[in-house]
């Protein structure tokens, strides 16, 4: 590895309550957490994971996270880093037990990011959120990578980046970079920086880390522009309509690259990433059918065909668009009237809520959804006639989003195949193509609410990840029916030209809902599908081959973030994982 700059070395185990007070020296006394109910919100997993930590830190800047890191590692504990914890399969918590310490390092409080080439590229640090870079390039009429989705609920730049997310633009592909500052831990405990930026920062670890914290970064800095720093070649890959595999998934061994995917194996400190000019004229078109064939017909005409690709094309079937019309008001609203920046905050007062009933032990646990369902259904209708007209004539809707010269060729095609027999499509106000995009954004977190709200009819939530191959036209095949005997609700709603689906199954109390996971995958596999598509394995799937020699060749010493896809927890891998 290039430029890499050593530390220091773990020695002999030093115990957690020394390791707090160094850590407090770094940090201040303020930033280090201890006590299960002030490191509960940060080692519970946004939707799955959880377990005990020694200690939870909360540095202000890199060079803080740095001797953070270092203390850590001379300590002999387990670091996992974190950014908003928003992810939804546990990969920045701790997952049950371990055979050291755990310590989490929250980069929550490192935001910033710095602009080079006019904007064309920036240098994000750790804790810096795409809705607070979107922002920052708004004025200069430029888009981070992700602008719907997880950007709204305070997902960081960085994260996206080591989990190698996707996301609901088409035309950027999963969020990918070869440029980033990383610190690595080699087999022998030594702590590396190793500066990938392609930007001159000076020698010392603390000297660079230094520069980013103030700013100090500028075009004359850059010595390499020889690597991507987005996933520019992702167009030729959608457009494959027949190729018999995915077109993204998270363990892409293509997109495997140092931080790109390294999912907390090593601590990202910077990554430098391309920017994205905002289409000056768009046009959202509004599908329904109830032939899933339209769609397919639909999509791969647009990618085989189309000169120019769509922007977006989000998927929602009818049960998906009934319950988060019902269990998603509250954040549509939430995010109509509030906008996404403080919907982080929403969240946190939401934690804080439930951590309340908790303590009181009469309050049910989730007594925040309780709330909030019951504050929604006071509010009046909330979306445009015409989407719920069209949820009353079909099974499945699509939101199709173009741009430019795309808009008058979307207009023709679609004139050319609608109305037909089984379906019809309208072109959305701009009232409208905002509330369908709300709408479907909306759904991601529903299934969760209705779960919350009928724990005496629903017992698990199956949640599934799922890129199908580009040629499987039978993409909305159901489950046998032994399978789906025990489920409630079947949510389905995705990314429809990537083929990346988010199939959400509630299923009623006493099933075994792992056994039932578990036939779900072996029939994705028999497809030829790939999971996780854009959420990483994190505590929830088995990590392939490729990912887990990934994850070993960053971390040899298994000292960040063991156990994710089901590798070893042990010291120096000790312990061949299954998804080894």
């Amino acid at each position: 590895m290039d430029n890499a700059l050593p530390a220091r070395s773990a020695s002999t185990e030093i115990p957690s309550s020394d390791l707090v007070s160094r850590l407090r020296a770094i940090v201040g006394r303020r930033h280090v957490l201890t006590g299960v109910s002030a490191t509960r919100p940060y080692a519970t997993g946004y939707r799955v994971g959880g377990g005990p930590v020694a200690a939870v830190v909360r540095p202000r800047s890199l060079v803080e996270l740095w001797r953070a890191l270092c203390a850590c590692v001379a300590a002999d504990h387990i670091v996992i880093a974190q950014a908003a914890n928003t992810g939804l399969t546990g990969g920045s918590t701790p997952d049950g037990a371990y055979d050291r310490p755990v310590v989490i390092l929250s980069t929550r409080r490192i935001v910033a990011a710095w602009l080079l080439r006019d904007g064309r590229q920036v240098v994000a640090l750790a804790g810096t959120t795409l809705d607070g870079l979107e922002r920052m390039l708004a004025p200069l009429e430029r888009e981070p990578h992700s602008v719907i989705g997880s950007s709204c609920i305070g997902a960081s730049v960085v994260g996206g980046i080591c989990n190698t997310s996707g996301g609901a633009l088409i035309r950027r592909g999963p969020a990918y970079t070869e440029y980033a500052l990383y610190a690595q831990v080699d087999a022998d405990g030594e702590v590396q920086l190793c500066n990938r930026l392609g930007l001159h920062l000076g020698a010392a670890p603390e000297a660079i880390l230094g520069r980013l914290d103030r700013g100090e970064v500028s075009d004359a800095d850059i010595e390499s522009d020889d690597r991507a720093a987005s996933a520019a070649d992702y167009e030729a890959q959608v457009r494959a309509v027949d190729a018999p595999s995915a077109a993204r998934f998270n363990a892409d061994p293509g997109r495997l690259f140092e931080a790109s995917g390294s999912a907390g194996r090593v601590i990202v400190f910077a990554v430098r990433l391309d920017t994205f000019p905002r289409d000056a004229r768009t046009a959202t078109f509004y599908v329904g059918s109830n032939d899933p064939g339209d769609l397919t017909t639909l999509r791969r005409r647009m990618l085989a065909e189309g000169r120019t690709l769509p922007v977006s094309a989000e998927y929602i079937d009818r049960e998906a668009f009934d319950v988060a019309a019902r269990y998603g008001k509250d954040v549509f609203l939430a995010v109509r009237r509030l906008g996404t920046q403080r919907l982080g905050t929403l969240f946190a007062w939401k934690a804080r809520i439930d951590r309340f009933a908790r303590w009181t032990r009469i309050l049910p646990a989730n007594l925040s959804d309780h709330l909030a369902q019951a504050a929604s259904r006071l509010a009046p209708a909330h979306l445009p006639p015409r989407l719920t007209a069209w949820r009353d004539r079909y099974a499945h809707h699509l939101i199709l989003k173009v741009a430019g010269e795309g808009i008058e060729e979307t207009r023709t095609l679609l004139g050319a195949i609608f109305p037909s027999a089984s379906g019809d499509v309208f072109e959305c106000t701009a009232e409208e193509a905002s509330a369908a995009f709300l709408h479907r954004f909306a759904v991601a977190g529903a299934a969760i609410r209705y779960r919350a709200i009928h724990q005496r009819e629903v017992g698990a939530l199956i949640a599934l990840d799922v890129a199908l191959r580009r040629n499987d036209e039978d993409w909305h095949a159901p489950l046998p029916a032994d399978v789906a005997a025990p489920i409630v609700r079947t949510l389905r709603y995705g990314h429809f030209f990537c083929h990346v689906f988010h199939l959400d199954y509630l299923v009623e109390t006493g099933a075994d809902a792992a056994a039932l996971e578990r036939r779900m995958l072996a029939l994705l596999d028999a497809r030829g599908a790939e999971y996780p598509a854009e959420h990483n394995v994190g505590h929830h799937y088995p990590a392939k081959p490729a990912l887990a020699a990934h994850y070993r060749a960053l971390d040899p010493g298994n000292r960040l973030n063991p156990g994710i896809g089901g590798t070893s927890r042990a010291l120096g891998w000790g312990m061949a994982g299954r998804g080894e």
